[in-house]
């Protein structure tokens, strides 16, 4: 994916710094960013907890957080069909599909401006604010 990015910025001609690292390990400083995104990611984290904690502590004051992710279907036949799912996605490739991010959100701190949930209640989309 990085060889990708790389490949992307050249084409558009941007000038970006690629880093590798480990989402519950962040190679940053303490308040180095005003906003961090993560979409589609915190559902294959192991310890998807110990990397929104890691958003949090590498956001300014005030810094902006913006999820997106799989959870839990609100339509219960939906949500058992994915926790069926699920006992094979989680052995073969870490993918969760009912986790919530939420609850995890706000017991790191953040403040939610906007939560908005599509597809059957699927995806989650969240805006939060570092307090």
């Amino acid at each position: 994916m990085l060889a990708e990015a790389r490949r992307r910025a050249a084409r558009l001609g941007r000038a970006v710094e690629l880093v590798e690292g480990d989402a519950e390990r962040l190679p940053f400083p303490d308040a180095s960013f005003d906003t961090a995104v993560c979409a589609l990611g915190l559902c294959s984290i192991p310890r998807p907890e110990a990397a929104i904690a890691e958003m949090h502590r590498v956001l300014a004051p005030g810094g902006t957080l913006l999820l997106l992710d799989h959870v839990a279907s609100t339509a219960w036949p939906l949500r058992a069909a994915q926790r069926l799912v699920e006992q094979l996605t989680i052995r073969v490739a870490g993918e969760h599909f009912t986790r919530r991010q939420r609850p995890l959100v706000e017991a790191a701190g953040f403040a939610v401006v906007e939560a908005e949930r599509r597809k059957a209640g699927t995806i989650e989309r969240i805006a939060a604010l570092k307090r």
